[in-house]
């Protein structure tokens, strides 16, 4: 893992793994048509305008192949079509090789960011103190590169797994037969460093959270109106300033702002993760010469 302490060694190990998904057993096509010893320079460019972001993840891909990125712009970076996001420099078959899982990384990563960051400047403009989180709903295997883009967008991340916090959810409640009881069981059990978090379906369970001293209420799709029914009744018990209160479920950027306005603390959206749509970016090769040393290619995956 040396020379990518950027980032943690599980996640150096997955951009590993998925670039062996697509190398296989090698680029045939390049090795059948490019000359083993041609040296090349080429430029990533971004096809349209966003938030960027995957770009450790992809100069790890190039480097993984004994490729050079010679610069790039950082994650975060608010992009522009034409833009070169990044240029490397590396034996011709090796920038090729790296080309498709590089591009994968910044397409999903800034389409994520992208739509996290219209999210909430929509969602901001008329409540700005609401926060717009994520949700576990992410593709298999890439849970930390989407939650990495949620934030590089501007969003919360939310609960990474299912041991970051207490969320009691609606099966939990069917299996143990109320609200109260559920988090009386986790309050009773868990350590005072962890908050309780409950997932409630009508307004009045909302308040039997509260009561029973849930931390976080998540209102689990409920429509704008029953929002702020919710937010009533919390307010008339004198509870409103005790717990954060959440607002899930089929929210998108069509309806945020509405969902925004009610007055919520934060709304989580799974769009974010499983309906972003992907970035364009593409790689150019601007440059071709024969190697002027040692070609690194082929670095150990």
């Amino acid at each position: 893992m040396r020379g990518h302490a950027a980032l943690p060694p599980h996640v150096v190990e997955k951009v590993r793994e998925a670039l062996a998904e697509d190398l296989g057993l090698g680029d045939i096509t390049s090795e059948l048509v490019v000359p083993e010893d041609t040296w090349a320079v080429a430029e990533v460019l971004a096809e349209e305008e966003g938030i960027l972001a995957g770009v450790e993840e992809a100069a790890l891909v190039f480097k993984l192949l004994g490729c050079s990125v010679l610069e790039s712009k950082p994650d975060g970076s608010r992009i522009r079509p034409g833009e070169v996001v990044m240029r490397v420099e590396g034996p011709a078959r090796a920038l090729l090789a790296a080309e498709r899982t590089a591009l994968n990384f910044l397409m999903r990563m800034s389409g994520i960011a992208t739509a996290t960051a219209k999210m909430v400047e929509l969602a901001r403009a008329v409540n700005p103190r609401v926060r717009i989180a994520a949700t576990r709903k992410t593709a298999p295997g890439m849970r930390y590169f989407d939650k990495k883009a949620v934030a590089l967008g501007g969003g919360d991340t939310h609960r990474l797994r299912l041991d970051d916090c207490v969320l009691v959810k609606d099966n939990h409640i069917a299996i143990v037969g109320s609200v109260a009881e559920a988090v009386r069981r986790a309050r009773e059990a868990v350590s005072f460093t962890k908050k309780v978090e409950v997932e409630v379906s009508t307004p009045e369970e909302a308040l039997e959270a509260a009561r029973a001293g849930a931390d976080i209420i998540m209102l689990d799709n409920f429509s704008p109106e029953e929002v702020r029914r919710a937010l009533e009744l919390l307010e008339e018990a004198g509870l409103s300033s005790k717990v954060v209160v959440e607002a899930s479920g089929r929210i998108r950027p069509e309806n945020v702002a509405d969902y925004a306005r009610t007055g919520v603390d934060v709304i989580s959206s799974g769009y974010l993760t499983h309906s972003a749509p992907a970035l364009g970016f593409s790689m150019e090769v601007v440059n071709v010469r024969s190697m002027r040393h040692d070609a690194r290619a082929w670095g150990a995956l």
